[in-house]
């Protein structure tokens, strides 16, 4: 699995409005609820906020990869949002958050494969200053999926 295989339109959005961390995280999960990722969007919020407990996953650069394994997640997949507006995150470099991934991952041996494979993929990009550049200038759900194909 590869992340242009997870892209997903349905879960993709270029100019999402939150106030905070909660926020971003609630409107990305039920996304994802709406395109059959997750059947339980409370069970997965919780434990994403779970997740998020332990530790940072704000990358810095105005980039935040949350994720936490749920029995919640009927299957794999990475929601995407471009912010409207910076909101407060914990970050590695203190700056605000611009541009989140929620990986939505099962609780199973081969989905915590697939999501370590699909971390590392989207890490990987996300280490390059260009294409962070240019997912904070994408106007629309195609210019951030043309950044990962």
């Amino acid at each position: 699995m590869d992340i242009k295989s997870v892209l997903d339109d349905r879960v993709i959005r270029s100019d999402l409005f939150a106030v905070n961390k909660e926020d971003a995280l609630k409107k990305m999960t039920e996304m994802l609820q709406k395109a059959g990722y997750v059947d339980d969007a409370a069970g997965f919020i919780a434990d994403v906020m779970q997740r998020e407990s332990l530790g940072c996953t704000g990358i810095g650069n105005y980039v935040a990869i949350p994720h936490g394994k749920s029995p919640s997640v009927s299957k794999v997949g990475i929601a995407i949002a471009k912010l409207q507006n910076e909101i407060e995150w914990e970050t590695n470099d203190g700056k605000g958050v611009r541009v989140i991934f929620l990986f939505a991952v099962g609780t199973d041996n081969e989905n915590a494969m697939q999501h370590l494979k699909l971390l590392a993929q989207v890490a990987g990009k996300l280490g390059n200053d260009e294409v962070v550049e240019k997912l904070l200038n994408a106007g629309s759900v195609e210019e951030i999926k043309t950044i990962f194909e």
